[in-house]
């Protein structure tokens, strides 16, 4: 029940009815000595007035009816707190699920000292709410969003659309917020430019197989031994391997080779992936390292290992006019369709600018499962021999 009471000089004040709540524990402020401060118009009067409301508030839940009164009073007497004041309100508030709404608002824009409780454990900030906070608040405050318990989806895509640092490090270290794969591969490439994220992201439980093998090829020698444990890679072999293929086994890109020489090449490289493909450590991320060395001949040889496929119908897509067989056979065997158009770059420069660029970016239509990819390749390719079947 809400009754006003009038004095003599006073302002109106609203005494809200509590629905008392059978655990409340410990004293509980009395009414009357409320409404005594309530008729002191003193600052230090206003401000043990508001604690003394969040105290009973505490003790004695409000029912729903009263939330609209109880928010224009906090407000009121928030508006009049000093600093310190709104200090402790916030603290008292960040659990408690009784909060006017307008309120809690009010303090998670306030200065960071004061909205971090808030922004971190208030149960009734909501994702639009936190949204808002990254985009009008400072960093500091955007820090705390990222921090928080069991943030959804939506927010955690919107903290790495931003893409501060220190921001995504708070993310990444939040080990309980919803974070989709593709939110994973996302962080997993900031961190080739933002080297802070690549601890906590080699031990962070979604971090899959495949994103670990792009994250192995630019962190340090401790973190490559604790992806290799993790996901049971031989970083060993792994790592002799790369240094192989670019040092031992080829010769360096642009060096001039007559066909003998080329053929001796191409048939170590086959012997390698072989090696690599029985030792159980033949994987994506090898590709990619073998493109950026420009080893053509190393990229042909495992892909066409790795999906299963001749070494024909691995060049055939390398030279086709269409880039489409050569996505689904990299899909196939589990490359990002966002790493692809980097790949198909660096590709195109190996190969005299093959494959063509007819028909449309297959890639932007969607994620293709391995499977799909691998058959959808096969018919592409129409067998082991002969040219290329274009789908343009």
């Amino acid at each position: 029940m809400v009754r006003p009471i009038v004095g003599a000089s006073e302002t109106p004040v609203v005494l809200v009815q509590l629905v008392p709540a059978s655990h409340a524990a410990g004293p509980t402020p009395r009414l009357g000595d409320l409404l005594a401060l309530a008729h002191d118009p003193s600052t230090e009067a206003r401000q043990r007035l508001l604690l003394g409301v969040v105290a009973l508030c505490d003790a004695c839940p409000p029912s729903v009816d009263v939330s609209p009164v109880l928010c224009e009073i906090f407000l009121t007497l928030a508006r009049q707190a000093e600093r310190d004041v709104r200090k402790v309100l916030s603290e008292k508030l960040a659990h408690a699920e009784w909060a006017p709404a307008a309120l809690v608002n009010v303090l998670a824009l306030d200065e960071i000292e004061i909205a971090r409780p808030i922004l971190e454990f208030s149960p009734i900030l909501q994702d639009d709410d936190l949204l808002r906070v990254l985009i009008e608040a400072s960093l500091e405050h955007q820090i705390s969003v990222a921090r928080r318990p069991q943030i959804s989806g939506r927010v955690a895509d919107a903290v790495i659309d931003r893409a501060e640092p220190a921001v995504l490090m708070a993310l990444t270290t939040n080990r309980t917020a919803e974070i989709s794969t593709e939110g994973v591969r996302r962080l997993v490439e900031h961190s080739r430019r933002i080297a802070a994220l690549r601890g906590p992201l080699t031990r962070h439980p979604l971090l899959t197989e495949a994103l670990a093998e792009q994250l192995y090829e630019w962190v340090g020698t401790a973190l490559r031994q604790a992806i290799a444990t993790r996901f049971t890679i031989d970083e060993q072999a792994l790592g002799i391997a790369v240094r192989d293929a670019v040092q031992g086994v080829t010769r360096p890109a642009g060096h001039e080779q007559n066909p003998e020489d080329q053929g001796d090449r191409d048939e170590m490289e086959r012997r390698l992936i072989d090696k690599l493909q029985s030792a159980g450590q033949l994987r994506a991320g090898l590709l990619i390292r073998a493109v950026r060395e420009k080893r053509l001949s190393l990229f042909s040889h495992g892909l066409a290992a790795l999906g299963g496929f001749s070494v024909g119908q691995v060049r055939s897509a390398l030279s086709a006019p269409s880039p489409e067989a050569l996505y689904y056979a990299c899909a196939a065997v589990g490359i990002d369709r966002a790493v692809f158009p980097t790949l198909l770059v660096e590709l195109r420069k190996l190969n005299g600018s093959l494959p063509g660029d007819r028909g449309e970016a297959i890639w932007l239509r969607g994620t293709l499962s391995q499977g799909s990819a691998a058959r959808s390749f096969k018919v592409l390719s129409g067998g082991d021999h002969g040219q290329l079947k274009t789908a343009v």
